[in-house]
């Protein structure tokens, strides 16, 4: 019973650390705490065996609609960093061609190709 408390705690807190990372724009911190709440609850987890009282089975129907919340929050928050990964990428290579506007282009001006083998 205890055990299944501690995971209901941790769940209701990760749901609430991704809900405020979807939100917040310094992601990086937000995003530890999401991690460290994982493997906390990983481990939580693991130690959960079968023959539930009715209390813990109340406690996991609880958890069970906070899961799929955390998980659509989830897949938005990975989405967003995506965009943001490729938003870095292509300002990376703007920046590298406005540095340097001429380094791709392939000059034959001037020079001497002979068609013959």
């Amino acid at each position: 019973m205890e055990r299944m408390q501690q995971l209901y705690r941790l769940t209701v807190e990760l749901l609430q650390v991704v809900d405020q990372a979807t939100k917040v724009k310094n992601r990086e911190e937000e995003m530890k705490k999401v991690t460290d709440l994982l493997d906390q609850r990983e481990i939580l987890l693991q130690t959960i065996k079968h023959p539930y009282t009715e209390e813990e089975l109340a406690i996991g129907k609880k958890i069970l609609p906070m899961e799929q919340e955390i998980g659509q929050k989830m897949q938005a928050l990975f989405t967003h960093l995506k965009i943001d990964m490729r938003t870095v990428k292509k300002q990376k290579t703007t920046n590298q061609k406005y540095s340097n506007p001429y380094k791709n282009l392939a000059s034959f001006d001037g020079t001497f190709l002979d068609k013959r083998k």
